[in-house]
């Protein structure tokens, strides 16, 4: 198959993936598929049944992917950040810090067991499936979220959905880190691939001093401070009205993002804290919505992308190395260890069943967990047959929860606001 032909038929996925929807909408066809689960099945479709689909190997374009899902992830953190209407404070931010200090390490310490007692991963390729699969994905998760700057759509179960999302990207940073730098320890020992990993006491100081307090706190410093000094610019220093939306918007991401990873911080809590900070200068001001707007149109179109050629790569067999021992595992981790996690975690704040089972079950999981492993991956040496397993275990399980999510979401999410 030509380049270009390979572009027709990309083309047609996407805008069939854009269309479908509202045109079932249009003619009454009231049934739940969601853009993400369009753009899935479509590029399924188009993989399916399209001779001379070129290979999409995951592992032979790893840095391919890794550049454009992470493109895609810091846009989404921005966004998340600019629409979060919500004072900074301990109480109010109390369902988030629940999800991420007890929840997100709960679903990778359950994941890892999973993956090494069912699946029979070594232990450091099953640390790096519980750490890419443990954070809610800020790009997929736009459905349940609160909606644009000022719009104050912040009942509990989105803020705590969107919160999540923008921050425990960069917080299971650290777990990645560790599978990486004990695989590379490993592999120094024994010359072979670090599959297994080598957790020894240099590597965990070593991995508690730099990966988890310096980057963390890294990260959170250059975002506060990057955020602050470009809002002086913008709301104090320069007309507003003269300000290009766009360029700003892209300039605070990458900017915050470059800059901590300059100094060897977490970029993606770079990103998040630095809107977050940007938005509470100037709480009221529209220039926000504008910022967001250009924010949420970019990023849906890199989710199109990633979404569609994840589901030619699944039909051409992204999956093979799965049986039902992968499949168990998925929806082990879906069903059983994610929801239980989460609601082990929000146990004792005030708050009703409904919103507590909605924030358990609605975290959804892809473009992160996608950059994540492709990042892992090139960066350690896990061996050629890890990888694959790995692969196919991410891809079923972003899979499931995205037709998962886009079923249930609009039913839990309509419940919950009746009810209200």
């Amino acid at each position: 198959m030509s380049y270009e032909l390979f572009l027709v038929f990309l083309g047609f996925g996407v805008l069939a993936a854009a269309v479908v929807p509202a045109l079932m909408r249009r003619l009454g066809m009231d049934w739940p598929v969601s853009l993400p689960m369009s753009c899935l099945f479509g590029g399924i479709l188009v993989g399916t049944i399209v001779p001379g689909m070129p290979h999409l190997d995951p592992i032979d374009h790893a840095v391919l992917i890794e550049k454009v899902t992470e493109f895609a992830v810091i846009l989404s953190l921005t966004g998340c950040g600019l629409k979060l209407d919500r004072p900074i404070d301990w109480r109010g931010w109390s369902s988030t810090s629940r999800l991420l200090v007890v929840a997100m390490p709960l679903s990778i310490f359950g994941l890892v067991a999973a993956g090494w007692g069912i699946l029979e991963l070594p232990l450091a390729a099953a640390l790096l499936l519980g750490a890419v699969m443990a954070p809610t994905d800020p790009v997929l998760a736009a459905s349940v979220q609160v909606g644009p700057p000022g719009e104050s759509q912040e009942e509990e179960t989105r803020f705590a959905l969107t919160s999540e999302a923008g921050l425990n990207d960069g917080l299971a940073f650290p777990f990645v880190y560790l599978a990486i730098a004990a695989a590379a320890d490993r592999e120094s020992e024994t010359g072979q691939p670090g599959d297994a990993g080598s957790f020894d006491r240099s590597v965990l100081i070593d991995w508690l001093a730099v990966d988890v307090v310096w980057k963390i706190a890294a990260g959170v410093l250059m975002g506060w401070l990057i955020g602050k000094v470009l809002a002086w610019l913008v709301f104090r220093a320069a007309p507003t009205k003269t300000v290009k939306d766009a360029f700003l918007a892209l300039g605070i991401t990458l900017f915050a993002y470059g800059a901590a990873e300059l100094v060897h911080g977490y970029g993606f809590i770079a990103v998040f804290i630095a809107a977050l900070t940007f938005r509470r200068f100037e709480h009221d001001h529209r220039y926000h919505a504008d910022l967001h707007h250009f924010i949420e149109q970019t990023e849906m179109l890199f989710l199109i992308l990633v979404i569609f050629v994840t589901g030619i790569a699944i039909a051409q067999g992204l999956l093979a190395p799965m049986g039902l021992r992968g499949l168990l595992v998925a929806m082990l981790f879906l069903v059983v260890i994610r929801p239980v996690a989460a609601w082990i975690s929000l146990n004792g704040l005030k708050m009703a069943r409904d919103e507590r089972f909605a924030i358990s079950i609605l975290g959804v999981r892809g473009v992160g967990s996608i950059y994540y492993l492709a990042y892992g991956l090139a960066h350690a040496p896990f061996s050629m047959e890890a990888g694959r397993v790995l692969w196919g275990i991410v891809a079923l399980i972003m899979a499931i929860s995205v037709v998962a999510h886009g079923m249930l979401s609009p039913k839990v999410m309509s419940r919950l606001s009746s009810r209200r």
